[in-house]
């Protein structure tokens, strides 16, 4: 979910949105109530992507 993410990046909400509207962020679905997620593989394969760059 979107806000532990935030929670654990210490990044507010709307610098997380942005990454993912830019396609900087981990991969995401959006369901029909118009909130995201995010798979716990495609968090840990993003998060491991970061420690390269």
């Amino acid at each position: 979910m979107v806000a532990d993410c935030c929670r654990i990046l210490r990044v507010p909400r709307s610098t997380f949105y942005r990454w993912l509207a830019i396609g900087k962020g981990p991969k995401s679905l959006r369901i029909p109530n118009g909130d995201r997620r995010i798979s716990r593989k495609e968090w840990v394969k993003w998060l491991a992507e970061q420690e390269l760059d």
